[in-house]
């Protein structure tokens, strides 16, 4: 009887609740409706609006509209590595360019994942601080940087996934997949894709700079990873870009704003200007008038929000009648569209996202997979005679350089702060077999006498050399942010030449003079020219900024703990001369799908401290019609003593006679293989993936001929090669 008692109970407390549901939805407004959808609540809610309240709520800090309950935002916030610029400690993975270089997309997933957990966590508390409306605490971040690294100059392109449009669009759909969540109805937070489009310095001029490539360079370079984000990842949101493309400002262009991404991409997510865009219409560009003007234009053309001054004015933009107020409706609904999709509008306890507590950050997990992702992202380049991993022979080591004991060399730029930093120096410490001295020797472009000679001095008392070079995040970056009042080689955030500083490289020929074993790690967030090091130091270690677990991570591969298998995500040229201008955005001579001159070290190269055998087990259709699938199968075997990595890169020829890639990756999977043991991976290519912009068509199209294609561990290893055609 009791257990009758009990549902008969439930069945009157469910009714009741529902009962008391409804009376609620009654009284309430059909905006403030939960059980209504979001089209239907996000019209009613902008439809009670005045326009004075709807332009501002086009502004990156939007202020509450008490009347309506519509809480302070501030849209800008940043996560490009972790969660940026919060006064809370978070986890710091490796900087964006280091985490391209582990080619690995499901790894960089878990990170976003792990990310927006902390990032929601931190919102949960502001919100229950009553400090939601402060800056870099929102739910919406301008991340990821898919613009194309074509040039190694610039400084920002530390923030992006490389110079390849196929590894960017992998990568960067993965973080947005991880970032934005999987539930069906809410947003975990909203990325952004940026900067949109054609956009990849130089920094000095950026907010003045034209560019004007062809079609084909445009849709084989420049647009392929955005359209990727847009019309598969879904990306909530798109930046716009400073620079003017065409002749029109990139937040006010025809062609970028309206036809592609309106129109062809069908996006339905927000977009903003990066920040002060519109307000270059009329200081810069000079193709506004006033910021009137300028604001009509960016709305006419799709930028739905301003991060800057310039919407203040489209109040009178709409007096002088060159926007209407239903133009506004537009831009308004989407952004409140977003909003109501992150639940700012709906009960915590309808939105699973709000329960995330402050325990997650820098918790066991995260910082396990900001280790995790530090060594997947470290790059061997040379390991002369096998010196790596060091023997138990070494038993003292000197530690020198201007990056070895630097935390800024580790956090990047658009960084958080973790409560813990690992430098190199730390790292190598922590092994107790060892002794580990350390003295500075250099500066990144200046040498004092006395630190060279105390240097030298302890080198002559020690079994090896570990110099930690390269530039730091305080010499590359954005514009404003670095390089300003640095010596020749730097100018406003980009470099003006891609040579390891003089000082850095005679010290390290002195080191090299007393014939001690000499180990070369470089940190960057760019590629380096270090022709005589490649030619004379023992070993290299490509080690990017690496977040804040990146000296373990650096001493677990020198001393082989773990097994190396980053790739370069770029192509490390010789020199300086090997470039074309930076202002030039022609492909022609540029990166490694057009460079026609040998580089230092090739895209997609890093060593192993095993090797790996390669084989079909099953090739590539022969004759494949243009609405099929490439589908091969290739075996890999681990052939050496130790466990560890292997990186499968394939690559497709294109017909000859046509001015198309020279090679392209099309493929890549990061897999371990224990040593003596080997593993399958099956591989598809949609050969409509392969099409390619036709100026006779004025289309994206399949070319007819011979391809080629190339499998193995880097762009210039053709361990298996298959030809097949299309007909």
């Amino acid at each position: 009887m009791n257990s009758i008692r009990n549902i008969v109970l439930l069945v009157n407390l469910f009714v009741f609740g529902q009962l008391a549901f409804s009376q609620m939805n009654s009284d309430l407004l059909p905006y403030q409706n939960a059980s209504l959808s979001f089209d239907e609540r996000v019209n009613d809610l902008v439809g009670r609006m005045t326009l004075e309240e709807k332009t501002s709520q086009m502004l990156n800090n939007a202020p509450a509209v008490k009347r309506l309950g519509i809480p302070a935002y501030n849209w800008w916030n940043e996560c490009l590595h972790g969660v940026g610029r919060s006064d809370y400690k978070v986890t710091v993975f490796p900087q964006a360019i280091g985490m391209a270089a582990t080619f690995d997309d499901e790894t960089l997933k878990l990170m976003g994942n792990a990310t927006s957990d902390e990032a929601r966590a931190i919102n949960n508390d502001m919100k229950r601080l009553g400090k939601e409306g402060a800056q870099y605490h929102g739910l919406t971040f301008w991340t990821p940087n898919i613009n194309i690294f074509r040039d190694p100059r610039w400084g920002r392109g530390q923030e992006t996934y490389g110079e390849d449009p196929y590894l960017t669009s992998r990568m960067g759909m993965s973080i947005v997949k991880g970032l934005q969540g999987n539930n069906p109805k809410y947003l975990k937070v909203a990325a952004c894709a940026k900067h949109f489009a054609v956009h990849s310095g130089p920094e000095p001029g950026r907010n003045k700079f034209n560019v004007a490539v062809d079609d084909y360079d445009l849709w084989d370079t420049f647009l392929p990873a955005f359209k990727a984000l847009v019309t598969k990842a879904k990306v909530a949101g798109v930046m716009c870009a400073y620079n003017r493309f065409r002749g029109q400002p990139c937040c006010g262009n025809d062609l970028l704003m309206t036809d592609i991404l309106r129109n062809q991409w069908h996006f339905t997510g927000y977009v903003t200007s990066d920040c002060g865009a519109v307000e270059d219409f009329y200081t810069s560009h000079k193709t506004s008038a006033n910021a009137a003007d300028a604001s009509a234009d960016a709305v006419l053309h799709g930028t739905d929000l301003e991060c800057g001054e310039a919407y203040h004015a489209l109040g009178q933009a709409v007096k002088n009648n060159i926007i209407t107020e239903k133009d506004i409706d537009v831009s308004v609904k989407w952004l409140f569209m977003i909003r109501f999709r992150l639940g700012m509008f709906d009960p915590p306890s309808f939105v699973p996202y709000d329960k995330i507590p402050l325990s997650v950050l820098e918790d066991k997990d995260h910082q396990a997979l900001a280790l995790k992702m530090a060594r997947e992202s470290m790059v061997l380049l040379k390991n002369k005679n096998g010196i790596l991993p060091l023997s138990n022979k070494i038993k003292k080591i000197l530690v020198v350089g201007p990056n070895a004991d630097n935390g800024d060399a580790l956090l990047g730029n658009y960084n958080g702060f973790p409560s813990k930093l690992v430098t190199l120096l730390n790292g190598l410490k922590a092994n107790p077999q060892v002794e580990i001295i350390y003295k500075k020797g250099t500066d990144y472009v200046n040498a004092k006498s006395e630190d060279v000679q105390e240097a030298l001095a302890a080198a002559k008392t020690v079994d090896l050399v570990i110099f930690a070079g390269g530039i730091s995040p305080r010499f590359e970056g954005e514009e404003g942010d670095a390089g300003n009042g640095y010596p020749e080689g730097f100018n406003s955030g980009d470099r003006t030449t891609i040579d390891l500083p003089k000082a850095q490289t005679e010290f390290m020929k002195q080191v090299k003079a007393l014939n001690i074993p000499l180990i070369f790690v470089c940190m960057s967030g760019s590629a380096i020219g270090f022709v005589w090091e490649a030619e004379n130091v023992d070993a290299i270690i490509q080690a990017w900024y690496g977040g804040q677990a990146a000296g373990t991570a650096i001493s677990d591969v020198l001393f082989g703990k773990y097994n190396p298998a980053g790739r370069l995500p770029v192509t490390f040229y010789k020199n300086t001369d090997q470039l074309p201008p930076i202002e030039d955005y022609s492909m022609r001579n540029r990166t490694y799908r057009y460079f026609v001159d040998t580089p230092l070290y090739p895209f997609g190269y890093g060593l192993s401290y095993t090797s790996f055998g390669y084989d079909w087990k099953i090739k590539p259709q022969k004759h494949i019609n243009e609405n099929d699938t490439i589908n091969f199968t290739v075996n890999v075997h681990n052939k050496g003593k130790m466990d560890g990595d292997e990186v499968v890169q394939v690559y497709v020829q294109y017909p000859q006679g046509f001015a198309l890639p020279l090679k392209e990756l099309r493929q890549f999977k990061r897999i371990y293989v224990a040593s003596g043991k080997g593993e399958s991976i099956a591989f598809q290519i949609p050969l409509s993936d392969l099409k390619k912009w036709d100026d006779n068509r004025n289309a994206l199209s399949l070319y007819r001929g011979l391809y080629q294609i190339y499998v193995g561990g880097n762009s210039a290893d053709h361990r298996l090669a298959y030809n097949f055609e299309v007909k």
